[in-house]
């Protein structure tokens, strides 16, 4: 059975790191993703954590006003 694509309907990128915000893959692998393997996939998928901080960390924090 082929790995599902993680795509959530949000194409947006990070400008710092080039990983969509919504499922945290490069636009190389979301144009690829038919043609890897179903263990280039999962390594993608569980790397999503990481992935995920990376463009966490980046992002500017929102301070509320007093």
């Amino acid at each position: 059975m082929a790995v599902k694509s993680p795509r959530i309907d949000v194409c947006a990128f990070d400008s710092k790191t080039g990983l969509c915000i919504g499922c945290f893959r490069t636009r190389d692998e979301i144009r690829d993703w038919k043609k890897l393997t179903d263990f280039r996939r999962h390594q993608i998928l569980n790397e999503k954590s990481q992935r995920r901080a990376k463009v966490t960390r980046g992002a500017p924090t929102t301070h509320a006003e007093s």
